[in-house]
């Protein structure tokens, strides 16, 4: 299928209530620290509104952004990206006990192998510690290396444990162009009215000031979220793909 023909079946998808889309307590795996107010904020603060405050893991450390700058080198990035996510969690009503960080190479995750097992073992830990009954991970498509191998330690996590309910929610996927051809047939999915939240979703994604162009001075070439990126992020409706 076309992008443009996959991002209209989106839109299409039923729109349907909290508990029909993730019942229960869900796990939610963010390739870098941004991608959970981007892709799954109003999901976030919907839950904690309703008394199902997810956990949420950063599975890569974020601090490739900015790899031109000596200001800020990877060490001191990385700190920063923790620090602003518990900002934007707090933005959501997320506690930061809630919060995790593997701290895995930032354009690095890796696929398979040792460390791809020991982050998943970990995240079976925490499922079961928190009692999780969905995962979160981001669209297969979605054109980053880092966002493919978080989506296939979701395929790996199904594997090991079926019970859990397996969501995908697309980022920079909704910024491919609308004629490229990908090799997916038919999705289905959600669709979750975040409405009411979008201003608290907003507030998170701000609070990555560092990805706003607001913190690294001496990296011109450094990344800056593109506001084409923001404007489909902040829509009343985020998406949840089953399939």
């Amino acid at each position: 299928m076309k992008v443009h023909e996959i991002l209209e079946r989106f839109s299409r998808f039923p729109a349907a209530s909290f508990d029909d889309i993730a019942p229960g307590t869900s796990l939610i795996l963010a390739p870098h620290p941004d991608d959970e107010s981007l892709g799954c904020g109003g999901f976030i603060a919907k839950a904690v509104v309703q008394g199902r405050p997810p956990v949420v893991v950063f599975v890569s450390d974020g601090a490739a952004s900015h790899l031109g700058s000596r200001l800020w080198p990877p060490e001191r990035l990385a700190l920063r990206r923790q620090e602003e996510s518990r900002n934007a969690a707090h933005a959501l009503g997320l506690s930061s006990d809630r919060l995790f960080f593997l701290g895995l190479q930032d354009s690095a995750v890796p696929q398979g192998g040792v460390i791809f097992e020991e982050a998943v073992e970990h995240l079976l830990d925490l499922a079961e510690q928190h009692h999780c009954q969905n995962i979160l991970v981001p669209w297969l498509h979605d054109p980053h290396c880092d966002h493919e191998a978080v989506w296939i330690m979701g395929q790996r996590l199904r594997a090991l444990r079926p019970d859990l309910r397996l969501l995908a929610y697309p980022v920079w996927g909704l910024t491919l162009p609308p004629d490229k051809e990908l090799n997916e047939r038919q999705p289905t999915g959600w669709r979750l009215n975040v409405e009411a939240f979008l201003h608290t979703k907003r507030r998170a994604i701000e609070a990555h000031r560092s990805q706003m162009g607001l913190v690294v001075e001496d990296d011109p070439t450094g990344f800056v979220l593109p506001e084409h990126l923001l404007e489909k992020m902040l829509q009343p409706y985020e998406i949840f793909i089953t399939s």
